[in-house]
């Protein structure tokens, strides 16, 4: 099935902060193979290259990296894309942008890449005719782009309340004109109620495809733990508070990992479970993770997840990191490392 038509089921690489290693996502392209997803979207803020200053051209070892990525998850039969985040393009749309635009996205057809996602989350949003504006950036990248398939977060991406105390306020009728102008074969991504949701019912999908007038792409910020608080905690619980209901009101679902590549493993595997493409997802964590690790971490994760880095003195983390250091593989040193203070919540990387 081609990437037009699939329901799209995997990752959105959309996290702050403290970037994968190369290697793990490069694995990515067997482990979501393996799971039975068929997606991947690269798009982490800490690129630059894809928001701050998204009309440069990458390094050239970046690039090779990426057509690499590409290489590897086309071989594999994963739907495999970029995400472009042109930051407030919308607020200067000039024919030199436009140029910009179009060079950013004949480089971007080198990769052969089935999925291009337009981004204009976490942007200032406040003019009045936003999503006109958004739309006709949109309409270009259709015309210019030979992805099989476009995507688009919009500014106000959930009716979380939050967005517009960041952002300013949302312009009356956004996700109904947005709806209407943006080209109709275009997805648009959604994150639920909140940004980050607890659970997401069928009722509120429901709600936004009758303001959109189409199926939205469930952009799920679980496990990802970039924010302040978020940061605190390791979301190693498979994919819950959601159910099958969902599947036939979207057009996909795709996850937000955690800054920690195998460790948010287990919550795709949850993911993969919901949707049945996935049987036995403790053997395979074992095999993943390596057997060790994963028995410790089915101990401690519920620890983890609910009592975290602030709720642990300083000399059980240390305890704990250790005897996760002691552990073969990346996963053991993902724990270690975050118990550690490795990952600590860093506000530059939201300006950046």
């Amino acid at each position: 099935m081609t990437a037009a038509d699939a329901f799209l089921c995997g990752v959105v690489e959309g996290y702050y902060g403290r970037l994968w290693p190369f290697e793990t996502r490069l694995a990515y392209a067997d482990y979501l193979g393996q799971a039975g997803l068929n997606a991947f979207i690269y798009c982490p803020k800490g690129d630059a290259c894809l928001r701050k200053r998204w009309h440069q051209r990458w390094p050239d070892s970046e690039w090779r990296q990426l057509k690499k990525l590409a290489g590897a998850y086309r071989k594999r039969g994963i739907h495999w894309g970029v995400g472009l985040s042109p930051f407030a393009l919308y607020q200067d749309y000039s024919a030199a942008q436009r140029a910009r635009l179009k060079e950013k996205l004949r480089q971007l057809a080198d990769l052969q890449a089935p999925l291009l996602a337009i981004l204009f989350d976490d942007m200032p949003g406040d003019l009045p005719d936003l999503a006109a504006r958004q739309a006709d950036i949109v309409a270009d990248v259709c015309d210019w782009s030979g992805a099989e398939r476009v995507l688009v977060c919009p500014t106000y991406y959930s009716f979380d309340p939050v967005l517009e105390s960041h952002f300013g306020k949302m312009p009356q009728d956004y996700w109904a004109r947005l709806g209407r102008e943006l080209p109709e074969r275009v997805d648009i991504f959604w994150t639920g109620n909140r940004v980050c949701s607890d659970s997401i019912t069928a009722a509120d999908i429901e709600s936004i495809n009758g303001l959109l007038g189409r199926q939205v792409t469930l952009w799920d910020n679980y496990p990802v733990n970039d924010g302040a608080l978020r940061s605190n905690f390791l979301y190693c619980q498979p994919l819950s508070g959601r159910d099958r209901s969902l599947e036939p009101l979207l057009r996909g679902h795709l996850c937000n990992p955690m800054n920690q590549g195998l460790l948010s493993l287990p919550a795709l595997a949850g993911l993969a479970s919901l949707y049945g493409r996935f049987g036995e997802a403790d053997t395979w964590l074992e095999g993943v993770l390596g057997r060790e690790t994963w028995q410790q971490l089915l101990r401690d994760r519920e620890l983890f997840q609910r009592v975290g880095l602030t709720g642990l003195d300083a000399s059980r983390r240390e305890g704990l990191a250790s005897q996760y250091q002691a552990l073969a593989g990346q996963a053991a040193c993902e724990v270690a490392g975050w118990l550690r203070g490795e990952y600590t919540f860093d506000p530059a990387c939201l300006t950046d």
